[in-house]
């Protein structure tokens, strides 16, 4: 059997990786460009939603949301119609970093897919939505507590 997942894991950690280090003088660490990036598209977005995209849990979420606002990188604002919600939305300083992180997001992108043909690149995608799919499934089956079968 082909490790496929190893190698998603370890393409994964290395962007992260880098990320992580090239986004240190925004105060972005530990994946908190993520979610900076998602709240920067979907401005007023609601933390859970966050997560949900993220593929992450909302403590997970909560903590990486809390040091984006602390940072001065997001803000939280009341629902008008709902006053427990609260929607997310990017600061001016969040709004000035997200372009630099679409910028290393592209460059990353031209980097991992160099040597493909535009056919090829356009399999991968198709395929690698078809594993992820697949995986939500199980994501979503062990979030509301039930065990896979081996």
């Amino acid at each position: 059997m082909k490790e496929i997942l190893r190698e998603i894991g370890m393409i994964a950690r290395a962007l992260d990786s880098i990320s992580n280090i090239e986004f240190k003088e925004f105060d972005l660490t530990k994946g908190q460009y993520l979610y900076l990036v998602r709240i920067c598209e979907h401005p007023g977005i609601i933390q859970e939603k966050v997560a949900e995209m993220l593929k992450v849990d909302r403590t997970t979420a909560a903590r990486a949301i809390q040091k984006l606002e602390h940072n001065g990188l997001v803000e939280k604002r009341d629902d008008p119609h709902n006053r427990k919600i609260n929607r997310l939305f990017p600061t001016a300083k969040g709004e000035q970093v997200f372009p630099y992180i679409m910028r290393e997001h592209a460059h990353s992108d031209n980097v991992a897919l160099a040597g493909l043909s535009e056919t090829e690149t356009d399999v991968l995608f198709q395929l690698l939505q078809r594993v992820r799919k697949n995986v939500e499934m199980d994501w979503e089956s062990v979030k509301k507590g039930n065990k896979r079968e081996y």
